[in-house]
């Protein structure tokens, strides 16, 4: 079922909610899940938070094309609602971003007028859990522009069998090192709206396990992204591996199609941009 939202959800009180019910949730590969499709219809970008994004991540500020990654924050309001939802059965704390897939059909104008909509997509079984997927499209004049899953995974015992083993791909050739601020997650959370403890202070992510901050997922890819460029007919995706810990010292990597961001010899995103062909 379509529900058509006046404006976008406030996101403070979904984390709290979210955050509120994740002890109760009891995460399986088949629970059942919210099936209603959120619209926002008739939305417009805020283009003074645009360039605040666009310096946050690197890209160029004042290009009329909002940048790949930029839909996934319009859509990540709605998203939540979603997630914090009392129906959905993977607790939101402790709920891991593990992959993006992100298809753009033509340029995307920051001053266009679009219809942004969201649903969950299903739930599957992972080695460490239960994954859960969330479908967001973006029409512009009835025809979608702008379309991307993202995977979310929430950990408990599984009996899912492991994928094969293997060594992966070669390490790309290093490109740059990046020194990242012990800011970059506060930052990057006030331009979002994602405000997670785990990005903001070390003593809110120490609460879950990590000694520092960490940087969002999304930003490491924008960030990639912005260095790396994207034809305007594009498929992006990105496999977050590891968390980069702020402050700290990063190398961007890339040849060809193929990214990755990478401090040492572990491997925090790796990612692929491929041009659409038809």
């Amino acid at each position: 079922m379509s529900v058509v939202l006046a404006r976008p959800p406030a996101l403070a009180p979904l984390l709290a909610r979210g955050a509120l019910l994740s002890p109760f949730k009891r995460p399986r590969p088949d629970a059942d899940f919210p099936r209603d499709r959120l619209v926002l219809p008739a939305l417009r970008v805020d283009l003074a938070r645009l360039a605040a994004y666009e310096r946050v991540c690197g890209f160029p500020t004042g290009d009329d094309t909002l940048p790949p990654t930029y839909p996934h924050v319009l859509g990540f309001p709605p998203a939540m609602r979603l997630m914090s939802d009392r129906g959905f059965p993977l607790p939101l704390l402790g709920l891991v971003h593990t992959s993006i897939e992100i298809t753009r059909y033509g340029p995307m104008p920051a001053t266009g007028e679009y219809e942004l909509a969201v649903h969950i997509g299903g739930l599957a079984p992972h080695r460490r859990g239960t994954e859960a997927s969330v479908v967001t499209e973006v029409r512009a004049g009835g025809d979608v522009v702008w379309e991307s899953t993202s995977t979310y995974l929430a950990r408990h015992r599984s009996t899912h069998p492991a994928g094969p083993a293997g060594d992966g791909p070669a390490a790309l050739p290093a490109v740059a090192e990046w020194h990242l601020a012990g800011d970059v997650g506060r930052r990057y959370g006030a331009v979002s709206g994602d405000r997670n403890p785990i990005h903001v202070h070390p003593l809110t992510a120490r609460l879950f396990g990590f000694e520092r901050p960490i940087a969002h997922g999304m930003w490491t890819v924008a960030r990639c992204l912005a260095a790396h460029g994207t034809p305007q007919r594009t498929t992006v995706t990105a496999r977050f591996r590891a968390p980069v810990l702020l402050p700290g010292t990063v190398t961007y990597a890339a040849d060809g199609e193929r990214f990755e961001l990478r401090g040492g010899d572990q491997v925090h995103v790796q990612g692929e941009v491929r041009p659409l062909t038809a």
